[in-house]
This record gives structure tokens, sequence and C-alpha cells, in this order.
């Protein structure tokens, strides 16, 4: 699913996640865009994705779009966006703010954008919190085909469990439209250190050790910084 900037950046943005479950029922496009430039391109390039950001924020059925950049290889980037349908996502795909930033991005790219559509699958809302320096992680899971039913299962048992502990800010599952095999999961922490308590509970290690044998590929798990 590697084709979008080439045409536009906005089949590129992404849109993820973050939203509350009714907006899934009620037709939400989730998209979640993987973007990477050129190492000593970070700085214009994290420009280019907050000027996107920005702008996109403005237009008609918005209703989240971030940007994070990952803090081992900041020259990675996780767009996350959510719109209200597929008629407002045509549309912001349409605009000329889109097409201008595709063609800027492209001259300082290390890779095309991979980018994928989602269905919300757990978005319960959390209580409401923040923190001022968050640590974002995003995964992909990707299981065999068979054992996609499980997975589910799995994911939904992990979110509940998750939302309960220390420092967690939010927990959220999406399934991609094309690949029902193929899920991402966002997470927001208050910091490092209750991301690390995290991974050491009971709950974190089960959920681990009962995905192994449905894994179709690696578990891509990355930290991100957001980009204010």
């Amino acid at each position: 699913m590697r084709t979008f900037l080439g045409l536009t950046l906005g089949a590129v943005i992404l849109a993820a996640m973050l939203v509350d479950a009714a907006h899934a029922q009620n037709g939400a496009i989730y998209v979640v865009a993987y973007m990477e430039v050129m190492p000593k391109a970070a700085a214009p390039g994290a420009m280019l994705l907050k000027s996107y950001r920005d702008v996109s924020r403005e237009q008609a059925g918005n209703m989240r779009l971030d940007v994070l950049q990952e803090m081992a290889r900041p020259n990675r980037f996780v767009v996350l966006e959510v719109w209200s349908g597929s008629a407002a996502r045509d549309a912001h795909l349409k605009t000329a703010s889109v097409g201008e930033l595709g063609e800027r991005f492209k001259a300082i790219e290390n890779a095309p954008p991979d980018v994928r559509l989602n269905n919300g699958l757990y978005l319960e809302p959390t209580e409401d919190k923040s923190a001022p320096d968050p640590v974002y992680v995003v995964t992909h899971v990707d299981v065999l085909p068979a054992s996609k039913d499980n997975c589910v299962a799995l994911l939904g048992a992990m979110s509940t469990d998750t939302r309960s502990d220390p420092g967690n800010i939010s927990y959220d599952v999406l399934q991609q439209t094309n690949r029902a095999n193929h899920f991402t999961v966002v997470e927001e922490w208050a910091n490092r250190k209750a991301l690390d308590g995290h991974a050491m509970a009971a709950h974190t290690l089960a959920f681990r050790e009962k995905l192994s044998p449905m894994a179709g590929a690696l578990f891509d798990e990355r930290f991100y910084a957001i980009m204010r």
C-alpha cells in the first residue's frame, strides 16, 4: 500500500484513531500514514507536515489530525487523521494545498508514503487526561488470516486492561479496511516511566505470548513524540 504522495499528499496523510466509538459507527474514515524523509531532511519534513496539519484541521469534515515524529529516527513520521466520512476525505484530497504539499514532500522523501485506511475497532473514550510531553506508541499488528478473529478478541481484552494501567491516556485499535488481519494500535502515555511499567505488566506479557503464534510478520512497535 505504498501509493500516495506521488499522487497527492492527501493519500498520504492519515487519519487514524483517537476518536470515540460513536464516530466509527457514523462512518468515520481513519487513516494512518507512515512517512520517511532523507536523514538530513528531518527538519524541513517536519515543517511541511506541520503546515499540512494546520491547513487540514480547518477543512470541513476533519475530526482529528496529528503528526508524530519517531524518537529513535526523527526522519520518520506518522500522520494520524480522522475524517467524518468518505465525501469529506475525497474533498480534502482534491484541494490545491494537498497537491502542492505532495510535490514539495516528494523532493525530500526517503521512501514513498505508506498509507493505510482503517475502521475503528476499539475506540472507547478514556477519562480526560493530559500530559505535557506524552509518549506515543504506534504498533502494526499483522496476523495470519485464519487468526484474525482470535486477534480481534485478544486486542479487545488488551485495550480494556491497558486503559487501567497507571499513566495510560489512550489505547486505540484500528482494523485495516482492505486486509482485515492487519491492525494498528495507537497508544498515548503520560511519560516513559508509565510506558515501561505497562511493558512489564502481567497482561502485556500474556498478550505478547498469545499473539506470537498468530503473527504473520514482525511485531512493529515504534515510539513517537507529538509535534506541537
